[in-house]
């Protein structure tokens, strides 16, 4: 085990079939030259050559039972898999599969589009499954994504997951602050029981002085259903703009507060073996308080799964 005695709990990890026959795949296009020059993630990440993984970065794409087995060496006692939606699209089958391989750590994350017919009784068939939240995930990067979040599709999805106790995520491109933060606290006003999760801590402008944590960001800060992922994402964007990760991930518990703000390796996209990311998920931590960094790491993950999960 590389990190001592710490348990962590993993909110963000991808998980990808090697059945291909069970679980085909049918991935997005994406221009890998024109991702690294104008992603908000920099260069090094999501397997691109540069930055701080060098040339040949490691970008595995793990099975449930890699993650299983990886989990077990570095005392990740749970985590919750995400669909991913770059490989799978909408087609949750196999991480609600993978999921229920290992009920007692792994719980399902699905992506859902609220345009597509049958999406509410797709949600409902993978929550009788064990499925423990839903996804907003546009695979369309050009569409206008507050039409597509605010449409009445869309808000029958909202009102499921309030009605059912099904977590909801919301991905951010890191470019939509002004829009898509409104909405969410529009969301988590009018449900204040719904859970919201933000991925990547709504990747904020790291580089400014605040590290971007003002402006939309603070109509987020007294909202108790609203939780951030601290990624290896954040980590790597860190190290893109010279920024120390403890100094901002101490920043971020800050602004949300430990008990809001949960590790998670982003496993299956970020670069890096998942013993790096837990390294240095505990390295990031080390100006935060013994109690803080539990919460962080493991208790506030925890927390919020096993609420539905009713572990």
């Amino acid at each position: 085990m590389a990190n001592s005695n710490q348990r962590f709990y993993d909110s963000h990890a991808h998980l990808i079939s090697d059945d291909l026959d069970r679980y085909p795949r049918n991935p997005v296009p994406i221009s890998i030259e024109g991702i690294p020059k104008g992603s908000p993630f920099g260069p090094g990440t999501m397997g691109f050559p540069g930055g701080m993984h060098g040339q040949t970065p490691n970008n595995v794409k793990p099975t449930a039972e890699q993650l299983h087995a990886w989990m077990k060496d570095e005392n990740v006692v749970g985590a919750a898999v995400v669909q991913k939606g770059l490989i799978y699209r909408t087609d949750n089958r196999y991480i609600v599969d993978a999921a229920s391989m290992f009920p007692e750590e792994m719980c399902a994350v699905i992506i859902i589009d609220p345009m597509e017919d049958g999406t509410i009784e797709k949600i409902r068939q993978d929550a009788a499954r064990g499925a423990i939240g839903v996804r907003f995930f546009p695979l369309d990067i050009k569409m206008d994504k507050i039409a597509w979040l605010s449409s009445e599709p869309a808000m029958e999805v909202w009102e499921l997951c309030n009605e059912t106790g099904l977590i909801v995520d919301i991905e951010s491109t890191g470019t939509d602050h002004a829009s898509v933060i409104p909405l969410i606290v529009n969301m988590a006003n009018r449900f204040p029981d719904l859970r919201i999760v933000l991925d990547h801590v709504m990747l904020p402008a790291i580089s400014s002085p605040d590290f971007g944590l003002s402006g939309p960001f603070d109509a987020l800060r007294k909202l108790d259903n609203v939780f951030v992922k601290w990624t290896s994402i954040n980590l790597d964007m860190a190290f893109v703009a010279g920024v120390a990760p403890d100094k901002l991930c101490r920043a971020v518990v800050d602004f949300f507060g430990a008990d809001r703000t949960m590790w998670g390796s982003d496993i299956g996209t970020s670069s890096g073996s998942y013993a790096d990311m837990c390294r240095r998920g505990l390295e990031s931590t080390r100006l935060l308080t013994g109690e803080e960094r539990d919460k962080v790491l493991h208790d506030t993950a925890h927390r919020l799964f096993a609420a539905v999960t009713g572990d």
